[in-house]
């Protein structure tokens, strides 16, 4: 039987014309036991997609266009690309539509809240000041300890409430959308997790566990999840769970 088929938004094209992503994502998915297919914008149906695949990671990477969620274009915001933002869109509501497992990262997390409805905060320093610093310049991660609300889903999944994690972002969610329940905070009280609890299995981080997974298990745990996750909801329409094929997953 096959593993799990995991499939992973990438950045847009760089000057180059390529398409990319961080290895960490790959390396993080193939640990779970999964196998990783990368998505890159431009694609006019993801319900092809979705054939394809049994569970979905939104990766990190530039920031929502502004106008999507009514904010300002602050001097700060990078890496805009339309064509990203109109595919993961898309992307996001078959899968709020089918139910398929998902796991959103970094701008993951703030692109599910835009897209049912919430807003951001257009540079998290302005709002919340540099006592806890979410990201070094010019642009370079840096660690912060988080807080999970007990008894969340999420903390579940983690098995641990209170960590450190590596955090990589100026911007994070603002308003909450309807639907969403904040389950994590950075101790300046930025959000820094929600989950929808009407959905099978959607959580949306706004640290980056893929960055310190190969050596955290707690980190480990979201992409461990994701696949389990993925199996079993696939096991309903074939009748088999499927399997992991990578004995190195970390538990």
């Amino acid at each position: 039987m096959k593993p799990a088929l995991i499939g992973i938004t990438t950045y847009g094209r760089n000057d180059d014309g390529q398409f990319i992503l961080p290895s960490e994502y790959v390396d993080s998915v193939r640990r779970s036991g999964a196998c990783p297919i990368l998505l890159p914008p431009g694609e006019e149906n993801p319900d092809l997609w979705l054939e394809l695949v049994d569970g979905i990671l939104f990766s990190g990477g530039g920031d929502v266009e502004p106008a999507r969620y009514g904010g300002d274009e602050h001097e700060t915001i990078y890496m805009v690309d339309p064509e990203r933002d109109t595919t993961e869109l898309a992307l996001l509501d078959k899968v709020l539509e089918s139910g398929l497992p998902t796991l959103g990262i970094c701008r993951g997390a703030q692109l599910l809240n835009v897209a049912l409805g919430g807003t951001l905060l257009d540079h998290l320093p302005d709002t919340v000041g540099e006592e806890i610093a979410h990201r070094l310049p010019p642009r370079e991660p840096t660690p912060h300890s988080i807080q999970v609300e007990e008894g969340s889903g999420l903390a579940g999944i983690l098995g641990e409430t209170d960590f450190t994690a590596e955090s990589w972002h100026h911007q994070a969610i603002r308003e909450v959308a309807p639907g969403l329940k904040v389950v994590a905070r950075a101790p300046d009280g930025t959000i820094e997790a929600v989950e929808k609890p009407d959905h099978p299995w959607l959580y949306a981080v706004q640290w980056h566990p893929e960055l310190t997974a190969a050596k955290d298990p707690v980190q480990q745990r979201l992409f461990n999840a994701l696949t389990e996750a993925a199996l079993a909801a696939r096991q309903p329409e074939t009748g088999n769970k499927g399997e992991l094929i990578c004995d190195s997953k970390v538990k």
